[in-house]
């Protein structure tokens, strides 16, 4: 039927239409018979109507339908439309956009003091001062690739303790999710000291002759990382940041002056054993039954643990993730000589800088969530969420710059910053952020490949003295800065994937 006759006034011919002199009768709009079954779709409407009308994309009644229990069957046998996705866009039709404004101002669950990220952030970079206490353990003719002596079985034993701790992490916060929190430091009172000794004997098997001052180094290296990864897990921040104190000023002085070697093995010492110990401390209280917070862990047996190969992705991307922040030392190194690899101020900035990218991947998810509530359609909303990722990478890379610059300006030796370093820096630090990013959102594994790759062209390149080191850096860092991107662009431009 055309819609002109609903646009022909009463008793008017529509244009071409033969002339009806008869008057018109009126009828009764037709009416469902009682014993007529009501309309399965119009009933559906009227139950989502509030939720349909705040969707901004039909795929978000699509993820409704699907958490309601609706399979594809029953909304063929039921609807009469093919799948979810058919029947979403369907209901997306028929209810006018509507976006009622809450009664308060809006809640961002994703708040954040700045302070505490900054504290993390020091806390991630004060045990890189450890290397300038244990220079004399160290000492000893160039290694390998021409790389200061021990540089090996500190790197292996690191990266070994990187791999295993993220998992280890990923595992405890899962529990963490579930809300059993002995559970949590059970899995860290078993997994942690296994990381620490898998740490050593990684060190030991990569040793060389006369290293063995650096494989003393790398355990206690391990040791550490074990006991830090307890104390983050368990949110006991300041307690790792007080066990770091005669580290870092012990670091700091001697700088200045020539400690005496027994000062520097005792300093490392005290640092070491007590974050040891506040890390025994803390999964006594966690561990024990009902722990910090009074909970019995009794309804941990009615819930599915979790699994083991879901926190595989996480070791994965620690491992990218550091090879990475290494391979800008170790370019320095190369570039600039062994006076570098104390001052390193590119792996420096990098791990000071994750405070500050930990607080502005809050920022991130608080102002998405204000884009989908100002948004009304899908396009607006890819629109925000671009601009606030533009944003909230360019403050990242901003902090990343002044670090550095300040490092470079404090450190005695440090190479200038300039030229190829600080493009691959820059280009580092936005893989590092993105592929956070990503992993905020669920989407580890993507990111995880992703710097995976990356770290092991830079391992190739390296072992086979393709290319010169900086470029080779930039290089790989830029091409996988620009595959994190598409990726950032595909996933959070949906509005679906900030819907939890």
């Amino acid at each position: 039927m055309s819609g002109s006759l609903w646009l022909t006034p009463p008793g008017a011919a529509a244009p071409g239409a033969p002339t009806d002199t008869l008057p018109r009768i009126p009828r009764a709009p037709r009416q469902r018979p009682a014993w007529a079954a009501a309309d399965p779709l119009d009933e559906l409407t009227a139950r989502l109507e509030d939720l349909i009308a705040q969707a901004v994309h039909p795929d978000e009644i699509a993820a409704i339908l699907e958490s309601d229990g609706m399979t594809d069957d029953h909304i063929r046998l039921t609807y009469g439309r093919e799948d979810s996705f058919a029947l979403a866009e369907d209901l997306y039709a028929r209810v006018a956009r509507r976006y009622p404004e809450p009664a308060g101002p809006p809640t961002d669950p994703w708040h954040t003091g700045l302070g505490g990220c900054v504290l993390r952030g020091l806390v991630f970079a004060l045990p890189g001062l450890a290397y300038v206490l244990g220079a004399p353990l160290l000492a000893g003719p160039p290694g390998a690739l021409g790389l200061p002596s021990g540089t090996v079985p500190l790197l292996a034993g690191a990266v070994t303790g990187w791999v295993w701790n993220q998992a280890l992490s990923h595992r405890a916060y899962a529990w963490l999710g579930l809300g059993d929190r002995p559970a949590a430091a059970r899995t860290l009172l078993a997994g942690a000291p296994l990381g620490g000794l898998l740490g050593s004997l990684v060190a030991v098997a990569a040793a060389g002759p006369g290293e063995w001052g650096a494989v003393a180094f790398a355990a206690g290296q391990a040791l550490y990382l074990a006991a830090a990864t307890v104390l983050l897990v368990l949110d006991r921040e300041r307690s790792l940041f007080g066990a770091l104190l005669p580290l870092a000023g012990g670091a700091l002085a001697a700088l200045g002056t020539a400690l005496p070697a027994a000062v520097r093995t005792a300093l490392l010492l005290a640092s070491l054993l007590a974050a040891i110990a506040l890390a025994a401390r803390a999964l006594a209280v966690e561990a024990a039954p009902g722990g910090r917070t009074g909970r019995t862990g009794a309804s941990a047996g009615s819930r599915a643990a979790p699994r083991f190969a879901a926190s595989l992705p996480y070791g994965l991307f620690g491992l990218g993730t550091g090879l990475l922040v290494l391979y800008t030392a170790i370019g320095d190194v190369l570039a600039y000589g062994p006076a570098a690899a104390v001052a390193a101020p590119s792996a420096v900035a990098l791990t000071l800088s994750m405070g500050p990218a930990e607080w502005l991947l809050y920022r991130f998810r608080g102002e998405s969530l204000a884009g989908l509530r100002a948004s009304t359609s899908p396009a607006a909303f890819r629109r925000a969420t671009g601009g606030v990722l533009a944003l909230c990478l360019a403050a990242y890379l901003t902090v990343l710059l002044v670090l550095a610059a300040i490092g470079t300006a404090l450190v005695p030796g440090a190479p200038e910053l300039g030229g190829v370093r600080l493009v691959t820096l820059l280009l580092i630090g936005a893989v590092l952020w993105t592929a956070l990013l990503l992993q905020s959102f669920g989407a580890v594994l993507g990111a995880a490949v992703v710097c995976a790759a990356a770290a092991g062209a830079q391992t190739a390149a390296l072992a086979t003295g393709a290319g010169e080191p900086r470029a080779v850096g930039a290089a790989v860092a830029g091409a996988a800065a620009l595959v994190l991107a598409v990726l950032c662009g595909i996933l959070l431009g949906r509005a679906t994937t900030h819907r939890h």
